[in-house]
């Protein structure tokens, strides 16, 4: 796939079985994740990969804040199976470093840019992938449960493995009227 189709036809994959990313693979992921913009080279972003037997873990923690956050008995139970829904699934987290000339929203950009660079080179490969946030992206107790601290962020999950049909191809956004000039 060229750049240019890889970038004009981004699809998430929701439906993905294994098999997950090779080693091979995976090390292209994260070799885009470092190619992200990053003022001062903070690399402000940490990424927590479950794959296997640990994707329970991380269903574990989402079933845990689900309960602690009053959810039904059927969210809790949901919430529980949601990382099994892929080979694999990378928590994203911006780890903010204090810098008089980074902001923290800067440092956030950068770890979303991080995990776009790591869900295009997914895509690149053949492989599918999609982006998910959802309020366990905005829950203290996941993010501490990632090892993030106060002025962390969970910026995403982001779920990788083999599409289970055609990647579906949305339709271009009419994106021209949302640009103007100065």
């Amino acid at each position: 796939m060229d750049a240019i189709q890889l970038l004009t036809t981004r699809s998430s994959m929701p439906r993905l079985v294994e098999p997950g990313p090779t080693a091979p693979q995976f090390e292209l992921m994260q070799r885009a994740a470092g190619r992200a913009p990053d003022h001062a080279a903070l690399m402000p972003y940490r990424f927590v990969v479950y794959q296997g037997d640990a994707r329970a873990r991380l269903g574990e923690l989402f079933y845990q804040a689900a309960v602690n956050a009053g959810k039904t008995d059927e969210q809790c139970l949901q919430a529980r199976q949601l990382p099994l829904r892929a080979p694999m699934v990378i928590a994203c987290l911006m780890q903010y470093t204090p810098h008089d000339k980074v902001p923290r929203d800067e440092q956030f950009a950068t770890t979303a840019c991080a995990t776009l660079l790591m869900q295009q080179a997914a895509f690149a490969q053949g492989l599918g992938a999609i982006w998910r946030t959802g309020w366990f992206a905005e829950d203290a107790r996941v993010l501490a449960g990632l090892g993030g601290a106060e002025m962390d962020a969970v910026v995403g999950f982001l779920y990788v493995g083999t599409p289970a049909v055609p990647t579906p191809i949305k339709p271009e956004k009419a994106i021209a009227e949302k640009f103007s000039n100065g």
